[in-house]
């Protein structure tokens, strides 16, 4: 798979993960300009009333013109504590929570003023409890109109299908699956909380072909 250019992602979904391991090369947009409503600042998990959605209160300084790597948090509301809360209830009866909880914790306790830098720290545990050696990833240093990558920054939204991409995950065990059924491409917490050391393997077994 060639080197891809991807969004930036708050805890991304297992599909945008396994982009990153299979293509070897990862570039991350910064200087778009930022739209609403994607998984750039929200992920959703699995929890006993069925899929939530936890979503990073965000300021654009220049309204609809901000570029992503401008876009300020909006820390007058609690929202890290509620979001560790939201995880920890959701997961802390999984096989390896208890395993990878302080990757992620210590930084729900630290103020972010930017997103990309809050975002950059998750990415950056993820890979390193991931043990991302041989993988590279890198950042934007300016907008690209027609990049060499396989460009697949508008192809992760959470309302709508993969674009310009077709992935077939395989199935795993959850933990409100005898709730809901089984719900496909969450977070990569809820892939790494159920299976653990399984999580570089399964990502690497997905079936992955990308629409040039």
């Amino acid at each position: 798979m060639r080197p891809a250019l991807l969004s930036i992602a708050y805890i991304p979904p297992i599909s945008w993960m396994a982009v990153v391991v299979q293509s070897g090369k990862a570039v991350l947009e910064v200087h778009e300009t930022y739209p609403k409503q994607t998984f750039r600042n929200r992920c959703n998990i699995a929890t006993a009333s069925g899929i939530l959605s936890l979503t990073i209160p965000v300021k654009r300084i220049n309204g609809n013109h901000t570029k992503t790597f401008d876009i300020q948090i909006d820390n007058s509301k609690n929202w890290q504590q509620l979001h560790w809360r939201s995880i920890v209830t959701a997961y802390n009866k999984t096989p390896y929570f208890l395993f990878y909880r302080d990757f992620l914790e210590s930084i729900f306790t630290r103020k972010y003023d930017l997103l990309v830098d809050f975002d950059r720290e998750i990415l950056n545990a993820l890979f390193k409890v991931l043990k991302f050696k041989t993988i590279e990833i890198s950042y934007t240093e300016e907008y690209v109109m027609k990049p060499e990558y396989s460009d697949l920054r508008n192809s992760f939204h959470p309302k709508y299908p993969l674009r310009d991409i077709n992935c077939v995950l395989p199935r795993y065990i959850q933990a409100f699956e005898e709730l809901h059924g089984y719900l496909p491409d969450l977070s990569i917490i809820d892939l790494l909380f159920n299976l653990g050391p399984d999580t570089m393997p399964y990502l690497q077994s997905a079936e992955l072909s990308i629409h040039e």
